[in-house]
Formats: structure tokens, sequence, C-alpha cells
């Protein structure tokens, strides 16, 4: 058995312990590099990755064009965080963290930035009226499954993912803490939909389009290898109900491929500018 790991007294960063993303992540914040964001003709400009947290915004803007609000068109550039493009003066001006999704409404007089998904999610819902009550208790247990889904994110992606699948050694405890949280999130999401249409009710809401991407990539199994085996994900027959039935929608057909910059030409759209770009795709 390996010696145990004693933490030191102050701990320092280490670039040789980061792993697959020790080349991005650091314990610092702040532009590495000057360069300016590209800037499109429409009233949004988005700067994203087809991740998980990244298909979150392309779905509602895609959802709020389905409905026929023209004034949501998008210009959708992509970042690819595995070079550092979160690390440019640009991006990092529209998201200190540097984290996608980052947005600019520049839809009136004075652009402004929203940034972190939830965010945006709430504020094009309340710019447009759409996919979030106004009811005083539908909107707050929509509310409440958004936060819950922002809240959960990091059990799976930076815990169960990272350490089942990224992480440069295995570690058992590391590896039980995360699937464990990561079966449990499922097995309230199961345990809701098994009463419930959709997490807020009856109707397709922003907590729906916020959980979706996460739920869908373990149902589909394509997160992080072996993950739907691994943790049993068929299982959990109502949130596979729910992800069928939100993945058959048009609009999140097409949010799913943009900003997507790896796989078949027809599956992906790097960079999205208008309808006309999903013309020849496989959505």
């Amino acid at each position: 058995m390996a010696d145990a790991y004693i933490p030191p007294k102050i701990w320092t960063y280490d670039k040789e312990s980061g792993g697959r993303f020790a080349s991005i992540n650091r314990p610092t914040a702040g532009a590495q590099v000057e360069k300016a964001l590209p800037v499109g003709e429409n009233p949004f400009q988005l700067y994203s990755l087809a991740t998980p947290n990244g298909v979150k915004v392309t779905v509602m803007l895609e959802e709020l064009l389905e409905l026929g609000h023209q004034g949501a068109e998008y210009d959708a550039w992509l970042v690819n965080i595995g070079a550092g493009d979160q690390f440019t003066s640009g991006f990092v001006g529209l998201n200190p963290n540097s984290k996608i999704p980052a947005l600019e409404d520049r839809s009136g007089e004075v652009p402004f930035r929203v940034f972190e998904s939830g965010a945006i999610l709430v504020h094009l819902a309340e710019k447009f009226g759409e996919f979030l009550p106004t009811e005083p208790a539908a909107r707050a247990e929509t509310m409440s499954w958004l936060f819950w889904q922002v809240a959960s994110a990091p059990f799976i992606g930076g815990g169960f993912g990272h350490f089942y699948a990224y992480a440069p050694e295995k570690f058992e405890y590391a590896i039980n803490r995360y699937s464990m949280e990561t079966k449990r999130i499922f097995d309230v999401a199961d345990q809701r939909l098994a009463e419930s249409r959709f997490l807020a009710g009856d109707e397709y809401t922003i907590a729906d389009i916020a959980n979706y991407p996460w739920f869908a990539i373990f149902v589909a199994g394509v997160a992080y290898n072996d993950a739907k085996t691994f943790l049993s994900i068929d299982e959990y027959k109502h949130v596979a109900r729910w992800v069928q039935e939100i993945s058959a929608r048009p609009a999140v057909r097409r949010g799913r491929i943009v900003n997507k910059a790896t796989g078949e030409d027809n599956k992906k759209l790097p960079e999205r500018h208008s309808a006309a770009d999903f013309e020849g795709k496989d959505i």
C-alpha cells in the first residue's frame, strides 16, 4: 500500500500533478492573452462549447426561436477550452471566471454581459416571457429545480467525471464518493419524474433545459467512458423517459450540435450565425 498523503502546511501549485488538464488549470484568475472576441450582427453573442453547460444555452435560444421570437437570434462562437480560449482578455471581460458559456446581450442601446449558465437561462426566460412561470408557486418550483442542477453539476462533472475518467491516478475513495453522489442525484430526478411529466410539473421549463444535457449524456452512454454501465444508468427508467421526450424536440436537436467541434461533419456546428447553418445537418 502506498504511503498516505499528508497535506503540507501551506499548499503550493504543482503543474505536474494537474493531469489531463494541467495546461489550462491553475490557481489564478484573469486574462493570459490579449485578444478581442469576434462579434456578429445578431442581438445575442454567445461564446461557448457544446459541453452540457454550453448546450443549456443553445437549446434555450433555439427553443425561443422555435416559438417565433426573432429577437432571440444569436451568433454562437466556438471557445476551445482545451486551447485556453477562455483566458483571452475578450472572454475574461465577459466572464471573470473563465468558464463557458458567456453571453453578451446587444439587443438594447448598451450591451451587457451575462455569465453562468443558470443566470443566462433566467435572463432569457424573463426577457422573452417563456419557460419560467410567473405564478409564484410554479416559479418557485422551477427555480428550485434549476438551482438544484447548478449545485449538483460539480459533483457529476468535476467530481465523478474527473476522478473516474480524467484523473492521472485512480483513487477508490474519490470514485466511490462521487459515484454515490451521482447515483443519488439520478435517483432524486427519477423519483420526481415518476410523479411529474417534467421536473417542475406539467410544463417544460428552464429547469428541464438546464438538467437535460447532463442527464442525457449518461442515458446515451457518451459520458465519461463507460459510465452508463458503471453506474447502472438503465435503472432510472423515469429519467430515460424524460430524456427521450426532450431529445425529440426540434429545438433541442438543433441546440445540441451548436458549438460542437468534434465528430461527424453532419452532426456538428462549430459556429452558428443563422438558421441556414443547420442545412445539411443530421438533426
